[in-house]
């Protein structure tokens, strides 16, 4: 692979000061041959010849921006990279490209994948990347900002198949209920893809993740089931700890002795009461405890 090399090119302020003095003693000196000899001379002739390689000189001359770089070449052939920003001075025959080192991020487009269990989903992701090596981004992909783009598309795609939407599973990772760490595992992969093409992924996240239309309302259906499910799985582990913590309070303090029926019977009526929708009505048994 082709790495940078980072090249220092001399300062062009200088070069193209001593360039344009260099062009104006070479009119003057001309202007003073053909004045003196009323024709041109041997001097006069080099004077003219001169003309033509300052300004191939002044060719050389070349601006470098902020969070930029220039990618030189010599028929071909890789020489190095300038980053030093301000005028720069380089070998005219060099090829210089501009190579943006900026902050850059996009949007990939809403891409319908089958997650884990089969669903059809809608998913789309925002990526923020940069250039950091300017050889491989140049060199070593044909178009890296195509290349960024499609191996990012393809990215979210693999990254869906291998998660469920949604779970109620303690301990599973899903798209919609563990967003930073599918983020992190995103960045990883589009990161890994990158990597060649001399580029670092700085962040990335799912900006857009839903059902797809044709089964949105039967998934929304599954999720409320679930959701309720899980909900009163939570609510029967609680009434039941409390059915029993008020079962061994009335045990210890010896408030009332019950026998199996009873507790039973007092055992139903508690779990009626903390797992019922709706608040119950009590009724008061005026007779004996058998009655």
């Amino acid at each position: 692979m082709t790495q940078e090399k980072l090249r220092t090119a001399p300062s062009g302020v200088q070069v193209l000061l001593v360039l344009l003095a260099a062009l104006a003693v070479d009119v003057v000196l001309f202007i003073a041959d053909v004045a003196a000899d009323s024709q041109v001379s041997f001097g006069g002739l080099i004077c003219i010849l001169l003309v033509p390689v300052i300004v191939v000189l002044l060719a050389g001359v070349f601006v470098v921006n902020p969070n930029e770089g220039r990618v030189l070449q010599f028929f071909g052939r890789y020489v190095g990279t300038v980053r030093d920003q301000g005028l720069r001075w380089a070998n005219p025959l060099y090829t210089k490209r501009r190579i943006s080192l900026r902050v850059r991020n996009f949007e990939t487009e809403r891409s319908k994948v089958n997650d884990t269990d089969g669903n059809p989903i809608e998913m789309a992701a925002v990526v923020v990347w940069r250039v950091v090596d300017t050889a491989e981004a140049t060199f070593e992909v044909d178009d890296y900002v195509n290349y960024v783009h499609v191996q990012s598309e393809s990215a979210v795609r693999n990254l869906a198949t291998r998660y469920p939407y949604d779970t109620h599973e303690e301990g599973r990772i899903s798209l919609r209920g563990n967003t930073e760490e599918i983020a992190g595992q995103l960045q990883t992969e589009i990161q890994g893809r990158l990597h060649k093409a001399g580029v670092e992924v700085l962040e990335a996240r799912i900006t857009h993740l839903a059902y797809a239309p044709e089964i949105a309302s039967a998934m929304l259906q599954r999720q409320q089931a679930g959701a309720i499910i899980a909900a009163r799985s939570r609510i029967v582990d609680g009434a039941v700890s409390m059915v029993e913590m008020a079962l061994d309070s009335l045990s210890k303090r010896q408030i009332v002795e019950l026998d199996e029926e009873r507790k039973a019977a007092m055992v139903s009526n508690l779990l009626v009461v903390l797992c019922g929708d709706k608040a119950t009505q009590p009724v008061v048994n005026t007779g004996t405890l058998h009655q």
